[in-house]
């Protein structure tokens, strides 16, 4: 049986050495005792891919488990994006208090010198 390529990239590049194929081979049940526990100990340190593999177990029709991995990388993709909008969103209300500081430690930092000046020069 031939998989489509699309539906042997469902994992993310950082995936502690679970390739697509043996997480195919996982949900089909042709792995080894040794491999099968690999797999289950990596879902077991990653809760959302363990949620996505056994939701993929339940499938019935593997035909149309494709559909169901589009799903949800996409799913996955907005997720990613509401979270990195929301990281750019407080980094800008960030700044603003950043500058704010400089500038207000500058601007003491002037007047400290503009007024230790004044008094050094009156006492000569």
């Amino acid at each position: 049986m031939t998989m489509n390529n699309d539906l042997l990239n469902i994992l993310p590049d950082n995936n502690n050495g679970i390739d697509d194929q043996k997480l195919m081979d996982y949900l089909n049940g042709k792995l080894s005792g040794e491999e099968k526990y690999e797999v289950e100990k990596w879902m077991a340190a990653n809760d959302m891919a363990n949620d996505a593999v056994e939701g993929l177990q339940h499938i019935k029709e593997k035909k149309d488990l494709q559909l169901y991995v589009d799903q949800l990388n996409q799913n996955l993709q907005a997720q990613l994006q509401k979270k990195k909008q929301r990281r750019a969103k407080i980094k800008l209300k960030e700044y603003p208090w950043v500058y704010f500081t400089v500038v207000l430690i500058l601007l003491l930092c002037v007047i400290g010198y503009v007024l230790l000046r004044e008094f050094l020069l009156r006492d000569k």
